[in-house]
C-alpha cells in the first residue's frame, strides 16, 4: 500500500466543483482533481429518498494531506453533509505516484 488517496465528493453545481477543485490545487492539498458529471444521484436525505444532479470530483492526494482535503471541502461546500470519501490507492505507476507527493508537498 501506499500513503497515496483518492478522495470522492460531490457537488451541486459545476461552479461549485470547480472552486473546490481550484482550492485544493491552488493550495497544494490535491495534484488532481477530476469533475465528472453532470450525473444524477439517488439517495435518502432526512428521512426521504432524493434525487439530484450532482459533479463528481476525484481528488488525487496523499494521506498527510487528506485533513486539509476535508477541511477545504466543509470550508466551502453548500451542503450540510458533504460526501468526503477516502480510498487508499494500494500500487500505482511510480511516476504518477511520485507526481502526487511533489505536487502537495509544503
Amino acid at each position: 500500500m501506499t500513503d497515496k488517496r483518492v478522495v470522492l465528493s460531490t457537488a451541486g453545481t459545476k461552479d461549485e466543483a470547480q472552486k473546490i477543485a481550484l482550492m485544493l490545487v491552488e493550495r497544494k492539498h490535491a495534484a488532481c482533481v477530476n469533475i465528472s458529471g453532470p450525473m444524477e444521484s439517488v439517495y435518502r436525505w432526512q428521512g426521504k429518498v432524493e434525487d439530484a444532479q450532482e459533479w463528481l470530483l476525484i481528488i488525487k492526494t496523499t494521506v498527510e494531506q487528506f485533513v486539509r482535503v476535508k477541511e477545504t471541502i466543509r470550508e466551502v461546500h453548500s451542503y450540510d453533509l458533504p460526501e468526503i470519501i477516502e480510498i487508499a490507492i494500494e500500487s500505482g505507476s511510480h511516476e504518477y505516484l511520485e507526481w502526487i507527493a511533489e505536487s502537495v508537498r509544503q
